[in-house]
């Protein structure tokens, strides 16, 4: 496994990544949400059960609504401030889907240049400090790659993929991992508005992120 003992793991996004997070987007023993109720408590909770003796602390900072430009504007206090040793970034369905969902607001549009400079940014910025990074694409639970707005979405992942090859950056495909699932099952099955996965679908994300960090 690519996370060594004793690792501080910040976890950075939208909604996704949010999933009703606790507001201090650690792990709590009394029922609280904590990390949340999906991919990164998923996480939490295989390696809690697997490596316990491994410390790994995980910190969720998603929060819900948020593009890339949200990122930007707390970055400083919601990672380097934080010191991790591994921070994961996953940001780009918000990016897309208002340009869809809300196409007469171009100010809250954030085009794929803005994407690129600005993550490329944020992914320079950290680099230095941390001993690892994971890149994560956005994606959309649409197996039709002819659909317009999963068109889009495939070009901010090709975004992803090349700034993780350029700066050494664990690569996680979240969209070909629900690509793989949606042969043999229909979208709605994992998300009523193809973006916010159930627990299957978290589930599936978890996998992808515990397959690129060499856990499974």
């Amino acid at each position: 496994m690519k996370l060594p003992p004793n690792t501080k793991f910040v976890l950075i996004g939208d909604s996704i990544t949010d999933a009703g997070r606790d507001p201090s987007g650690e792990a709590t023993p009394w029922g609280a949400p904590g990390h949340g109720r999906g991919y990164v408590g998923l996480i939490e909770a295989w390696i809690g059960a697997t490596r316990p003796a491994d410390h790994i602390r995980l910190i969720n900072r998603g929060t819900g609504g948020h593009t890339v430009r949200d990122l930007k504007n707390r970055w400083q206090t919601d990672v380097l401030d934080l010191k991790p040793d591994w921070v994961s970034i996953m940001i780009g369905v918000n990016d897309v889907w208002r340009q869809y969902d809300t196409p007469l607001r171009p100010e809250g549009h954030v085009l794929i240049d803005e994407y690129t400079r600005t993550l490329e940014e944020l992914v320079t910025r950290t680099r230095p400090h941390v001993k690892g990074l994971v890149l994560a694409t956005p994606f959309l639970i649409e197996g039709h790659r002819g659909d317009a707005m999963r068109k889009t979405m495939d070009a901010y992942s090709d975004v992803v993929r090349t700034l993780a090859k350029k700066h050494d950056a664990v690569f996680v495909d979240i969209q070909g991992a629900f690509d793989e699932v949606l042969v043999h099952t229909h979208p709605m099955t994992l998300a009523w508005d193809r973006i916010h996965p159930n627990t299957t679908g978290h589930m599936i994300i978890a996998r992808a992120f515990l397959k690129a960090l060499g856990a499974l």
